[in-house]
C-alpha cells in the first residue's frame, strides 16, 4: 500500500478517529532512536535546502525570526 493510498483511507475516517490516528502517529515517533531522529532532521535540511536553491522559499535573518518570537509570546 503506497502512502498516497494509506492518505486516501485516512480522509474517509471521522474526524475522531483521525484525531485518535494522529496521537498515536505522533506518539510513534517517541520510539525513534536518535540515529533515526537525526536522520530525519538531516533529510528536512537537505529538503529545504533544495527548496531555497529552486526559489520557493528564501531565509528569514536571526533577528527577525527571534523579533516575531518574541511578539508571538508577549
Amino acid at each position: 500500500m503506497s502512502l498516497k493510498d494509506i492518505e486516501t483511507e485516512i480522509k474517509k475516517l471521522d474526524l475522531k478517529d483521525r484525531a485518535v490516528l494522529a496521537k498515536w502517529i505522533v506518539g510513534s515517533l517517541d520510539d525513534l532512536s536518535e540515529t533515526e531522529i537525526e536522520a530525519l532532521w538531516v533529510e528536512e535540511a537537505e529538503h529545504r535546502l533544495d527548496e531555497m536553491e529552486r526559489g520557493q522559499i528564501s531565509e528569514i535573518p536571526a533577528k527577525e525570526v527571534l523579533r516575531r518570537a518574541r511578539a508571538a509570546i508577549s
